[in-house]
């Protein structure tokens, strides 16, 4: 949670912010997860999109009562200065919002897709395009980027090979190393730098006949010689965030996966950053027949060490329940 917290000091509060050593940071944050109440940190762990959460008014009243950390695709500098402005001036505690939007292959000036980036082989060139993306982004209240997207993807088939580094591991690995240090620069301190996120974990590139969402059979030696490089050197490079994947890997969807997420990738890999779900993956575990309900989706997800809840509302409807059942 503190993590959650730490880039939107960081990235809001100008010139003294970033001139304090993060053992400063962090004794704010934990100062701040002190004032804090279960529904304000619970708030904390809600992304949300304002069309699908009924309009940007509905949006602004959640993040005056604490109900919000994060939102998603609203686009233009004054439209974010607003709801920022909302967040620090009318809400309880004035903590600015994490601001997400897909910049996948630049923002104003495009550049090739991923992977015909990948296909260059320059990682320093790659690097480049990242920081320019992240730059113009940025300028647009724009600090969190849903990328790199970095599933080896090995079926023709499946749709969303062109956002990856295609079949190889050792490209993949490369693509991630250098979009997430282009995105992030050297410190996330730095206005012109913009958090990576790296995705999909793990396996959607996997999913069988090329279907997306659908099942995936990753035995161990693919999941850790294959499917896994990419995101190591994600992790390796500092990558703030990662977002859980739509599709099951052996009978488990990926959002609720304890071993992938709490295990191999938090405990074994390092990753000390976040997880955020993919767009309703919370939900979307019920239609995997994984879970009976939304309050049973994010119990699971939860436990599996899912941080925040993208677009849907289980997280925010029922952690609290959950939580005074002690599930």
């Amino acid at each position: 949670m503190a993590f959650l917290i730490t880039p939107v000091l960081f990235g809001c509060k100008g010139e003294a912010a970033q001139n304090q050593h993060s053992g400063d940071i962090e004794q704010k944050v934990q100062a701040l997860l002190s004032e804090m109440t279960l529904e304000e940190k619970i708030g904390q762990m809600s992304q949300v999109d304002p069309g699908a959460f009924g309009g940007i008014e509905n949006v602004k009243e959640a993040v005056r009562n604490g109900q919000i950390g994060s939102v998603l695709n609203l686009v233009g500098a004054r439209e974010v200065n607003e709801i920022q402005r909302v967040a620090i001036e009318e809400s309880r505690l004035g903590i600015p919002l994490i601001i997400g939007r897909d910049v996948i292959h630049g923002f104003r000036t495009i550049f090739p897709i991923p992977l015909g980036m990948a296909a260059s082989w320059d990682e320093d060139l790659i690097r480049e395009s990242a920081s320019i993306a992240a730059k113009e982004a940025a300028s647009m209240g724009i600090n969190w980027t849903f990328s790199p997207m970095i599933d080896v993807s090995r079926d023709p088939r499946w749709g969303r090979i062109a956002e990856s580094g295609g079949e190889d591991p050792l490209l993949n690995a490369m693509l991630a190393r250098a979009m997430v240090k282009g995105y992030q620069g050297d410190n996330l301190s730095d206005p012109m730098t913009i958090a990576a996120c790296a995705k999909h974990y793990i396996g959607y590139g996997a999913a069988e006949g090329g279907r997306d969402y659908n099942t995936t059979l990753i035995p161990d030696i693919y999941l850790y010689n294959v499917y896994l490089p990419s995101f190591r050197e994600a992790v390796k490079a500092g990558v703030a965030t990662v977002m859980s994947s739509f599709n099951d890997i052996n009978g488990i969807p990926g959002t609720g996966h304890k071993r992938n997420i709490r295990e191999i990738l938090k405990q074994d890999i390092g990753f000390d950053g976040f997880v955020v779900s993919d767009w309703a993956s919370v939900e979307e575990m019920i239609f995997h027949g994984f879970a009976k309900d939304g309050k049973h989706a994010a119990e699971l997800a939860i436990k599996a060490g899912v941080d925040m809840e993208m677009a849907t509302r289980h997280y925010a409807n029922y952690a609290k329940e959950l939580l005074d059942e002690g599930k």
